[in-house]
Order: C-alpha cells, then sequence, then structure tokens
C-alpha cells in the first residue's frame, strides 16, 4: 500500500513539473506565435490588394462576414478594394486564402495563409514555377469575378492541377463563395444607406 502511495506521489511531482513547464513555454511562445500570425496577415493583406496603402487597410464585420477595406492613402480616403479570408475543405486540410478585389469585385490578389495539402500534389497551389516569382495556379484568380469561377474539369476558367483536383477545387469554389458572399454584403450594405 506505501508502494502505491509513493508511486502515485512521484506521478503527481512529476505532472505538476510538467504542466509547470509547458506553462511556463506557452508563456513565453504565444506573444511570439501571436506576432507572427499578425505578420502573416499583414503581409497577405498587402500581396491581395496591391494598390492599398498597407497603413490603411481596415477590418469590418458586417452581417456575420470578416473583410477588410483598402485605401490607397494613409487618411483613409480613396477606397481602392476589399479583402477576405476563404475557406474550403481540401484533401487532407482546410486551406485559407486572402483574396483582394477592387471596387468592382475584380480579383487583384491572393495569398494562401494555411494549407497542410499532400506535399508534391496539393501543395502545388503555392508552387513558383521555375522562371517565375509567383505561384502559377493562384495567378490565374487575378482579373476574374466570381461568376463563372470554378476549374477547368467544372467547365470553368482556372486550370486545376494535375493529381490536385480536390485542392484545386477548395481553393477556387471558396474564393467563388466568398467573393459572392462578399459582394451581396457591400452592395446591400451601401443600397442601406
Amino acid at each position: 500500500m506505501n508502494d502505491i502511495v509513493k508511486l502515485g506521489g512521484i506521478l503527481l511531482l512529476f505532472s505538476a513539473i510538467a504542466g509547470g513547464a509547458l506553462s511556463v513555454v506557452n508563456a513565453i511562445t504565444k506573444p511570439r506565435i501571436e506576432l507572427q500570425k499578425k505578420l502573416v496577415l499583414e503581409r497577405a493583406l498587402t500581396t491581395a490588394l496591391p494598390m492599398a496603402n498597407k497603413d490603411a487597410i481596415v477590418p469590418v464585420e458586417q452581417d456575420n462576414m470578416l473583410y477588410y477595406k483598402g485605401y490607397k492613402t494613409p487618411d483613409k480616403q480613396d477606397l481602392v478594394g476589399y479583402a477576405f479570408v476563404a475557406s474550403g475543405k481540401g484533401y487532407s486540410s482546410t486551406i485559407e486564402t486572402m483574396v483582394g478585389v477592387d471596387t468592382t469585385f475584380t480579383i487583384t490578389g491572393l495569398s494562401i495563409l494555411q494549407q497542410v495539402e499532400t506535399p508534391g500534389l496539393g501543395t502545388k497551389i503555392e508552387e513558383v514555377r521555375y522562371g517565375e516569382s509567383t505561384p502559377w495556379f493562384q495567378d490565374q484568380f487575378v482579373d476574374k469575378t466570381w461568376n463563372g469561377l470554378a476549374v477547368d474539369k467544372d467547365g470553368g476558367n482556372i486550370t486545376s492541377i494535375t493529381g490536385a483536383t480536390i485542392s484545386s477545387r477548395a481553393v477556387t469554389k471558396s474564393i467563388h463563395d466568398g467573393l459572392k458572399q462578399l459582394e451581396a454584403t457591400v452592395r446591400q450594405h451601401h443600397s442601406d444607406m
């Protein structure tokens, strides 16, 4: 009986030490993780809205949708477009994409925020081909609207990635649906004014 109590006490002591160590590590790393997330978001916003001043992109929450307004000048004059995060279920992860559009809801740029797709297949949504400077799959979306936005295998104008149709569809459908929702939300807000 004494052995059980002794072993239980030792286990309790090790558990308390491990728990304390984890809380210290969390306290040290949490601010760094939050800062890194903020930097990734800022970089994605400037990629999605290249014509906006990086200090003049503001978040807006309306009708249960979070999106961003981008302005040309730091004093938030001259609206140049909007940005939003599109999320779609890929083959092995949820793919999050920051999408920017101008005031006519034509795509100006996008950036993959998060994905954990199959290496060599689904990860090609971020692939930069030899001799190019930007991801070829993402470049296909620039200058397009949500109307007719679909992968080629579904009759659309986006060339899907060979061997990664699910990932291609996830990105394309999430952008289509998100852009359609953004346009409806913004137009509804303007008609209410």
